[in-house]
């Protein structure tokens, strides 16, 4: 069903944005690598709401637990499963919503799909399902790390019309954890900060994109056809939430340019075959190809904002709604943690995938 993500490497989440609480069964993970809870947290944190003066002020600790799956701190090979208590929810804020359907939300579509909803605090579709991604992540670049060399980071680039250049060769995640916004750019971080604080205090919102890299993926990784790795990476993508676009390499940019301007030219670099340029973006015929793989996710500006506007209401009759609560007016900074951990799920995936058809 649609709650579980992965063919080898394998997650379920579970639970809502107002339930007991969150998490994750993560199958598949080889056994006997270092894992206690001090692996995950850090990106929990970089995850949690109640962080900066620019993410909802929701205050949750995020303090993950492993439950199963590894014994003196290493893990068995068999299914792990980790969980984060709910501690701060206020449904009271959302009792005008289980009769009206926000904007731009999921609430009139889960209710004409399932004919039942979890609308305090938006249920499953809250970004706290995100919470069991993180977590699994985790384990994900940690084993990408330490068995295969890859580094997975994300960083932003923009925020509505304000747009830092970022170097996908170059940027560091010290770089990109140096303010709020998560931008390595700190001069165009501080004017995306100052413009997401003027958009709070007006009841609005506002998105942005945000870029993610992988550097060290071995020649290989990648199943085609319909499992390309892009083709893999997109879908991983967009599965997060307030996700409107996707593009990699040179990506709708490439367009512009003629064959002879866009290729890939190969060279032989002391016995290994580069590319001069990546407009590839890393990935040739759905197979990486040993460059950088970086790509672009673009977020939408959050639903929630705080204005009377029109809607329905579960009786489809014409109304207003003006929402209350705690919510993200730019979800980008928490974002960050997110894009990291579904690249490395979907690497992760490939990586024993491929390991599995070709023994490397």
């Amino acid at each position: 069903m649609g709650n579980t993500f992965g063919q080898l490497f394998r997650i379920t989440t579970w639970g809502e944005s107002h339930g007991g609480g969150v998490g994750v069964v993560l199958d598949g993970c080889p056994p006997r690598l270092a894992l206690t809870e001090s692996d995950i947290q850090p990106d929990l944190d970089r995850r949690r709401p109640g962080q900066s003066k620019i993410v909802t002020p929701r205050k949750e600790s995020d303090t993950v637990q492993i439950l199963s799956g590894t014994f003196e701190g290493r893990t068995l090979g068999t299914p792990i499963s980790m969980w984060v208590k709910n501690e701060d929810q206020r449904s009271d804020a959302y009792n005008e919503m289980a009769e009206k359907f926000r904007p731009s939300h999921a609430d009139y579509t889960y209710q004409a799909k399932y004919g039942i909803r979890a609308w305090p605090g938006g249920g499953r579709t809250s970004a706290r399902e995100t919470i069991g991604r993180v977590a699994a992540g985790a384990v994900a670049k940690k084993l990408l790390r330490e068995r295969w060399g890859v580094e997975v980071l994300a960083c932003v680039t923009q925020v509505k019309d304000l747009v830092a250049v970022v170097d996908p060769e170059q940027f560091t995640a010290d770089q990109a954890e140096s303010n709020i916004i998560r931008c390595p750019d700190a001069a165009v971080a501080e004017r995306m900060i100052e413009l997401i604080e003027a958009t709070r205090s007006a009841g609005d919102s506002v998105g942005g994109i945000i870029l993610g890299v992988a550097r060290g993926v071995p020649v290989g990784w990648g199943e085609p056809v319909f499992d390309r790795l892009e083709a893999d990476l997109a879908k991983a993508m967009l599965s997060l939430p307030a996700t409107k676009g996707f593009d990699i390499g040179s990506g709708f940019g490439g367009v512009t340019l003629t064959g002879t301007q866009h290729n890939d030219i190969f060279r032989n670099v002391d016995g290994r075959v580069r590319t001069l340029t990546n407009r590839s973006g890393g990935v040739q015929g759905g197979i990486a190809n040993g460059e950088t793989i970086y790509f672009r996710v673009a977020f939408k500006p959050t639903a929630t904002v705080f204005h009377e506007q029109e809607t329905v209401d579960v009786k489809l009759q014409n109304t207003t709604l003006k929402p209350r609560g705690r919510h993200d007016a730019c979800v980008l900074p928490r974002a960050v943690p997110m894009v990291e951990a579904m690249t490395a799920l979907v690497l992760v995936d490939h990586a024993l995938r491929h390991q599995a058809q070709c023994g490397v």
